[in-house]
């Protein structure tokens, strides 16, 4: 098997869209040369211009043939584009021998490239934004401290939720404002969720069907099942000996939006494709985020297992960061992470092939420190103590 090839230093950022932020400006200092490739020369310099990196980084009008001639050997490109994007360029990085990068889950195009990248020793780093990234952070450390103190082998039943939104930080009476593309808010909403609820798989084939109030610290929410949560039991590390009660990771939302937005779940019900494109448009004509508006994101990760033994452990992760006038905080919880993510590409400790934002308790410790400390800060309670022992 081919060795894994060492970085060359060189970061290709593709994209400078909502989800750019100072996660870029980390590269700039742990990469040796950083170019960020947008639409147009003049948009990406723009893109610096906004992000305070006017000659830090590398302006570069994106097309992937124009990327492709620029790759070398141990470069890293760094995927900021929609998710059907990642496996041409994956396909352009194998063929270079350019380690990759992005926030997304993985689906099936990039997984049949993974024998390629490995063959080639090029590292595929996915799933290592917000989330999916901070979530599988939390509930591999949660796990991990559920394992030690219950046991593997003892029979205990489980509840486990995880919930991000990103919300506007003062809701609107649409309760929402689109920091993402309206499309894919509603085409996620058309796609059904599989998870786990009182002990038995269930699919809700209209998700917001199964919107439920959620407490989070003290505060109201709403959340609903989202994607196929099913497979996560697995790469979480639940053992076999626990069964769960509840596994479900989803999506929140504040109080009253299963209300606010009645008019759209009609829609969702009826329209075809066509008609769902026309109301992406109208939603976000109508709810744009604005330059003075303030964004929140909250993700709540919890686990309780309760063993036959009468023993039990619980155990919960909450990050709840506000913008500023400097970067949204969505910015801030994607860009960050995967900036990490990139710089253990660069030092040579992620192996080649495959790769999420945490694989073990280890990893997941060590990047959650890291986080911590560099501006993504969180709060850690374990049965019932409280949440004032903060991470970072």
């Amino acid at each position: 098997m081919p060795e894994r090839i060492d970085a060359s230093g060189t970061v290709h950022w593709i994209g400078a869209g909502l989800s750019t932020g100072s996660g870029l400006a980390a590269l700039c200092e742990d990469a040796g040369r950083v170019r960020l490739w947008h639409r147009t020369e003049e948009r990406a310099a723009e893109a610096l211009g906004r992000l305070g990196l006017t000659g830090r980084a590398e302006p570069r009008p994106y097309t992937r043939e124009a990327l492709t001639a620029e790759l070398a050997p141990g470069d890293v490109v760094v995927s900021m584009l929609p998710a059907p994007a990642h496996a041409p360029l994956l396909a352009a990085c194998v063929d270079r021998r350019a380690h990759f990068a992005c926030s997304s889950y993985v689906s099936d195009a990039v997984l049949e490239q993974v024998p390629a990248a490995l063959d080639a020793g090029v590292v595929v780093l996915t799933e290592a934004g917000l989330d999916p990234g901070v979530d599988h952070l939390f509930a591999h450390g949660l796990v991990a401290r559920a394992r030690a103190a219950i046991g593997d082998g003892t029979p205990a039943s489980y509840r486990f939720t995880s919930y991000c939104g990103g919300i506007p930080a003062v809701p609107d009476d649409f309760r929402y404002r689109f920091s993402w593309a309206p499309l894919g808010v509603l085409n996620a909403l058309r796609s059904p969720a599989r998870y786990i609820e009182g002990g038995t798989e269930t699919t809700a084939e209209r998700p917001w069907e199964a919107t439920r109030a959620h407490l989070v610290d003290g505060e109201a929410f709403e959340v609903y099942p989202n994607r196929d949560s099913v497979p996560f039991m697995e790469q979480y590390g639940l053992p076999a000996a626990w069964r769960p009660r509840t596994f479900v990771r989803g999506t929140l939302r504040p109080g009253g939006w299963r209300r606010a937005w009645a008019a759209v779940f009609e829609e969702l019900k009826t329209g075809d494709d066509d008609r769902i494109a026309a109301l992406a448009r109208e939603l976000a004509e109508a709810h744009p985020t604005t330059d003075g508006d303030r964004d929140r994101v909250v993700l709540a990760v919890s686990l309780t297992v309760n063993a036959r033994s009468g023993a039990s452990w619980s155990g919960g992760h909450l990050l709840d960061l506000v913008g500023d006038e400097k970067e949204s905080a969505m910015a801030r919880c994607v860009s960050r992470p995967l900036a990490l993510g990139v710089r253990h590409v660069l030092d040579g400790s992620l192996p080649a092939g495959l790769n999420r934002a945490a694989e073990t308790e280890e990893r997941s410790r060590e990047w959650l420190g890291e986080l911590a400390a560099h501006g993504v800060p969180f709060t850690l309670r374990v049965d019932g103590e409280g949440d004032g022992d903060v991470d970072g």
